[in-house]
């Protein structure tokens, strides 16, 4: 069901005031049946909009994992164990999850193509600039510079989408947006680890992005289309005071519990991501006869992770589309029913690397295949219960929540427990000063991600959960709009709006 407002007459209006619900959606649905409902409607610079902001959400991504594809390299030239190389990845993720609601204020209000520019122009200047830094602080405060980037654009770019479309049309933009993300993080496992190899010094996997960043802020700033707030809805919303936004937030449960469940799904993933070559590299060294690198595991993971989630976000919002006439709570439940399948496959990746490898990769394949069907259908659920012009914010308050609770310490988290287990595990080569042995290493990382398996369980439940509120608040955010227009009033003097702000 879509966003979309109802042409002003009098008996709409009166039907809509009087908030009767039956009648105010029929109106929506009527006038969006006059809406373009297929790709061939679609213009062509509205199609090169959606295209560049593909290309610069790949090379986000593509920048955010190139390090953990030459996470052993990293190790050594600092001189860092496991903890310190996850902090690397928690950095990044606390300055990006920090300056979102301020890039989600500043996007709801000002130009969104300036905040863009700005932010694409900063992530690649500090990448460029930290690839020559030789001091670990130094690096990872520069790896934060990075994450301020990347901030502004990630809260900003899928509004920009919501505002040129709407229904499945604005379904299939959304998925191919998102598409972006595992195969974006996929070639950033690539280029660090075939830079570096090539060079001979990791670092160079590091100054790949930098150059495409530049390609991207022209883009942005010159072929980019930047519509109005609201457009594809005809939505006359002003934006409301931050407090009410929040307030709004707070107390909407379908956006709470999908943000909650979101955060696990960037706990798993940010883990998974960050710590699976290393995983996998140690558990086929202890293979006998096996000759392999780092960079060979980093590329095939890549791999991988490109191809589920090339099939995965598609999938995800291809049955979203498919099954939303028959139930239109389907979007939450395909979420929660993928995380609690995906649960299972990653436990099996995680036991068979050491015995079975073909498996693993198998496993993994499945268990990300899953876990990225929710990628674009929980964009696309901000998108639908959440006013126009307090989209940018919701986008903000989710990466905070998300990142905040999920993969900022995620990485970290594992590190921290893999250390401690080292200790306890110990081994031959446990002595005092001695590093623990390669058994020991692994055995230890491999208990920490189970960690993993149990927070996908918890975001399964918390999915489902959203499903008993999903249809209700959409509806809330059908009649909002409908009533702006027919009113022509401000957002805060629109006896919907007002319960769209306040909940039931």
């Amino acid at each position: 069901m879509d966003q979309n407002s109802i042409t002003p007459n009098t008996s709409n209006q009166q039907l809509v005031i009087n908030g009767d619900n039956d009648s105010a959606t029929a109106l929506l649905q009527e006038k969006q049946t006059r809406r373009r409902e297929t790709l061939s409607d679609v213009t062509f610079i509205e199609y090169m909009t959606v295209g560049i902001l593909c290309f610069v959400n790949l090379i986000n991504y593509m920048d955010r994992f190139t390090i953990a594809g030459v996470l052993n390299d990293v190790k050594k030239e600092f001189n860092i164990k496991d903890d310190d190389a996850g902090l690397l990845q928690t950095v990044f993720v606390v300055a990006y999850m920090v300056f979102a609601p301020i890039f989600g204020y500043l996007g709801d209000r000002y130009s969104r193509r300036a905040i863009m520019v700005f932010g694409v122009a900063l992530w690649s200047i500090t990448t460029l600039v930290g690839s020559f830094i030789p001091n670990f602080a130094a690096f990872a405060f520069f790896r934060g510079l990075v994450g301020i980037g990347e901030a502004s654009y990630s809260t900003i770019a899928p509004t920009i989408i919501s505002d040129l479309f709407v229904g499945n049309v604005r379904s299939k933009m959304l998925a191919f947006f998102y598409f972006a993300i595992p195969v974006g993080s996929g070639f950033g496992y690539i280029v660090g680890s075939v830079a570096g190899a090539a060079a001979g010094d990791w670092r160079w996997g590091l100054r790949v992005t930098p150059f495409l960043g530049a390609v991207a802020v022209f883009l942005i700033a010159f072929v980019m289309q930047n519509p109005e707030r609201g457009q594809a809805e005809d939505s006359r919303m002003k934006p409301t005071t931050y407090k009410d936004d929040l307030r709004s937030l707070v107390k909407n449960p379908s956006f709470m519990l999908s943000t909650l469940a979101f955060t696990c799904v960037a706990f798993v993933t940010g883990a998974l991501a960050w710590w699976g070559p290393q995983f996998i590299y140690l558990g086929l060294t202890l293979q006998p006869g096996v000759n392999i690198t780092l960079e060979s595991v980093s590329y095939k993971f890549g791999l991988v992770g490109m191809l589920a989630g090339a099939l995965g976000v598609p999938l995800g919002s291809a049955l979203a589309q498919r099954l939303r006439r028959r139930a239109p709570d389907c979007d939450p439940l395909i979420c929660g029913f993928a995380l609690l399948a995906s649960a299972p496959l990653v436990y099996f990746a995680l036991v068979a690397v050491s015995s079975f490898p073909p498996f693993t990769y198998v496993s993994i394949f499945l268990g990300m295949l899953t876990l990225n069907l929710t990628w674009s259908i929980v964009a696309d659920i901000v998108q639908y219960v959440v006013i126009p012009p307090r989209r940018s914010t919701a986008e903000a308050f989710q990466i905070l929540i998300s990142h905040m609770f999920g993969d900022a310490g995620s990485p970290y988290l594992v590190g921290v427990i893999s250390e401690a287990l080292k200790r306890s595990l110990g081994g031959a080569g446990a002595g005092a000063g001695e590093a623990p042995s390669s058994g020991a290493q692994f055995r230890a990382l491999q208990y920490a991600l189970f960690v993993t398996c149990f927070v996908e369980v918890i975001g399964g439940v918390f999915f489902l959960l959203t499903a008993l509120y999903i249809v209700r608040d959409k509806l809330k955010v059908d009649r909002a709009i409908a009533e702006a227009e027919t009113q022509n009033a401000e957002p805060s003097h629109s006896n919907a709006q007002d319960e769209a702000i306040g909940g039931e």
